[in-house]
């Protein structure tokens, strides 16, 4: 089939069906009654934003795809009025039911937006219903008239406990409010709240918001408000007798492992107090609490915790503190069978893997996983194996916290840690050669509770990958032949050690939008990672403690090492327009360099574009580097790698039904070379040159939600084609080519 418009025929052709279908829904309404269809909410002052009120909407119209087909509604009028017929059941249980328009609820919505844009300030708001009636739809405008916004002329802080206020002072908590202000009553309790919160953590268990209380006077005029914020004392003994609030301190601190089971606790006590934050002595902290449940929690073994806390018989200012920890299931296995498509040929894999989440009895998660593939490979001649076998063996071990010197104990407190230590051995038999790597590797990765930001460090990760045999055929192909010898090729046939260290950072930010929402948050995540190898080794080198090799390496063993850096930036958005419609941005780009003792990247370090997670309009490494079109589909596979990355993604997602999403995206990106590698024509990164050969795809994508894990399937098209210049195959958008053009992704989890 050489053209796509018959898919695009189809898809307008379903569409105009259920369009007609939702046409008939004035059989699903009583007389008298509208389906209500559209909701729309403006505001007299361009400051208010709208968007903040969405939340409080009571009734809103029937769901549509990708915010404009209300194609639920139409599955639901596909049925008729025999609801006693199965068919019938099954389209109503598909779609959506008719929203027949409540004015109850309409009331209700303009007074919950009434006191919600009052407590912004505006004392003097009003909201109004406009009704507007259209062939039995109703829509619906709500109308904000604010008025004027009241500010703050006149502040007081009536904190009269001077402990108490010092307390503050030396925190760096004291109020935030200050005159001029808005008299915003959602700022106003959430500075109750962080008063509240900044007294527990110096000290002040029975402290909470309710002794936190404002007076103000609305009466000043010129819309105008005077406000005293007041700390009431812990108790009136008698008239003008108050009892103050009292720091508390921590006492004892017992541990009481799995106290249901018989035998030796199945935790060290000494990990539990590594774990916990709670210390004898020390002043109370709601946060060490809060803190001392999510550690416990983190270790190997752990199923549940809870922290008790009681005054003491001595002094009732000390908290005595009763940690229980609940044994969780301690050892599991688990076995995977997975099929594999590589460019058509087909295989199948299996994973064993066993993990024992406390296997020294502090925590420690130590895991073993043995995988075997097997993949039938085609369109390979003059060689005796038709097969490919893979098997691998791995081991790890985790500890809770750091392990490692030069670490303070004030810093291993402060953040939530692991330190893990691994161990691999890969075996890959092809018919072209056979592949060997061994791999061991020290990480740490750690977080502040509480805090968005996470940290990770290859501290040391070394590679070592050898080739045993590869087939005299190939070589004679691609290694040897002086007409055809690859130099990105033989490098990666070649024995090779790496040493690397890496550091990586996530933030992951949810910027929770004014107001109440029904539907969601945006949000945004930020990913950074660095990569240098062979520096340390280059540096010994250099000093004289190995030699070079026939190409001009340093060798360590006659091994020659890796040298390079590696940095990756990631950056991907959300936002959401209601419960059921969002839209996804990502922008990535990537950038390795050689240097040193290589001028070749290793072939595990390079880039490569297309894919379900990159430019979905081309199969995985089938795009770039540049303008490069690959013409040898027995070693593409390398020579569709690069030293930098460009990715930009949007993709606007909606809910359909039951558990399916759908999905419409548009992306960008391709992979350049640093260097100018003759194998390679076209792939170099030029200024002048590099947007011409963004590649640019679009698509369809429907994906399965089953919570734990999502399926995805996606269908891209080329729209810009880097690889030709002739106008009809460069802009594939304008003559697409089905055979030539489409490309089928699948894939577990999302792109970004």
């Amino acid at each position: 089939m050489k053209s796509p418009h018959w898919l695009f025929r189809a898809v307008l052709c379903s569409l105009a069906v259920l369009t007609a279908a939702s046409c008939s829904v004035d059989r699903f309404i009583p007389e008298g009654s509208y389906l209500l269809e559209r909701v729309s909410i403006s505001a007299d002052s361009t400051r208010l934003g709208t968007q903040a009120l969405q939340g409080f909407v009571r009734q809103r119209p029937n769901s549509r795809w990708f915010s404009a087909v209300p194609v639920p509604l139409s599955i639901y009028c596909l049925s008729g009025t025999d609801s006693t017929r199965r068919f019938n059941r099954f389209l109503r249980r598909l779609g959506e039911t008719p929203v027949i328009y409540d004015s109850v609820l309409g009331r209700r919505t303009c007074a919950n937006m009434e006191r919600a844009v009052r407590g912004m300030g505006y004392l003097n708001a009003r909201v109004t219903l406009s009704e507007r009636v259209r062939g039995g739809r109703m829509r619906l405008r709500y109308e904000v008239h604010p008025g004027a916004l009241y500010r703050v002329r006149d502040l007081v802080f009536d904190i009269r406990d001077t402990a108490l206020r010092r307390r503050l002072a030396v925190a760096g908590t004291l109020p935030r409010l200050s005159a001029g202000m808005d008299f915003d009553l959602n700022r106003l309790d959430a500075e109750r709240g962080r008063v509240a919160s900044a007294l527990a953590n110096c000290g002040y268990y029975r402290f909470n918001r309710d002794f936190v209380r404002y007076e103000a006077d609305t009466a000043v005029g010129h819309h105008q408000v005077d406000l005293r914020m007041m700390v009431l004392p812990y108790a009136v003994a008698a008239p003008g007798d108050t009892i103050p609030h009292s720091p508390y301190t921590i006492g004892q601190v017992v541990f009481r492992p799995d106290t249901t089971r018989a035998g030796r606790p199945f935790l060290r006590e000494r990990a539990l107090r590594e774990a916990a934050r709670l210390e004898p002595g020390g002043l109370y902290r709601e946060t060490d609490v809060q803190e001392t449940y999510a550690r416990m929690i983190r270790l190997g073994g752990v199923l549940g915790a809870n922290v008790r806390l009681r005054p003491s018989r001595a002094d009732s200012t000390v908290l005595d503190a009763l940690v229980q920890v609940t044994r969780g299931k301690r050892n599991s296995f688990g076995v995977e069978v997975e099929g594999t498509n590589s460019a058509g040929d087909l295989g199948a894999a299996l994973t064993a893997s066993y993990q024992n989440r406390n296997v020294f009895r502090g925590g420690e998660t130590f895991g073993i996983k043995l995988r075997g593939a097997f993949e039938a490979i085609k369109g390979l001649s003059g060689y005796q194996d038709q097969n490919y076998i893979e098997y691998s063996a791995e081991t790890s071990l985790a500890f809770p916290g750091f392990r490692a010197p030069f670490i303070s104990r004030a810093f291993r407190r402060q953040v939530v840690a692991t330190s893990e230590v691994s161990l691999m051995y890969d075996s890959q038999d092809r018919p072209e050669f056979h592949r060997r790597v061994v791999t061991a590797a020290w990480k740490y990765r750690w977080a502040r509770p509480g805090k968005r930001l996470r940290h990770k460090v290859d501290l040391l990760d070394l590679n070592y990958v050898f080739m045993p045999w590869i087939s005299g055929t190939f070589r004679r192909l691609y290694l040897d032949d002086p007409e055809n010898r690859n130099a990105i090729l033989r490098y990666n046939y070649e024995n090779l050690f790496i040493m690397k260290w890496g550091y990586g950072m996530t933030y992951n930010s949810r910027s929770i939008r004014e107001g109440r929402t029904n539907y969601g948050t945006n949000g945004y995540t930020v990913r950074l990672g660095l990569e240098s190898s062979g520096n340390l080794l280059y540096g010994l080198s250099r000093a004289g403690l190995s030699s070079r090799n026939s190409m001009g390496q340093y060798t360590l063993f006659n091994i020659a090492y890796a040298q390079y850096v590696k940095a990756d930036f990631d950056y991907s958005k959300s936002f959401y327009f209601d419960k059921r419609n969002s839209l996804a941005v990502h922008f990535g780009l990537g950038v390795a360099y050689p240097y040193g003792n290589s001028t070749i990247l290793p072939y595990e370090k390079r880039y490569f574009s297309g894919g379900a997670n990159s430019v979905r309009g081309w199969s995985v490494r089938e795009l770039g580097p540049g303008s490069f079109r690959g013409n040898d589909g027995r070693i593409d596979f390398i020579n569709q790698t690069g030293d930098m990355k460009l990715d930009l993604n949007m993709e606007y997602r909606t809910f359909l039904f039951w558990k399916f999403n759908g999905a419409v995206f548009i992306d960008a990106g391709n992979i350049w070379t640093l260097r100018n590698y003759q194998e390679q024509p076209g792939g170099q990164f030029k200024f002048s040159e590099f947007y011409k050969q963004i590649a640019v795809a679009y698509g369809l994508g429907l994906r399965l939600n089953f919570d734990y894990f999502i399926l995805r399937f996606d269908m891209g098209m080329k729209a810009v084609n880097p690889a030709y210049t002739t106008q009809r195959e460069h802009w594939a958008v304008f003559h697409p080519d089905f055979s030539r053009d489409f490309s089928f992704h699948f894939a577990v989890g999302m792109p970004f």
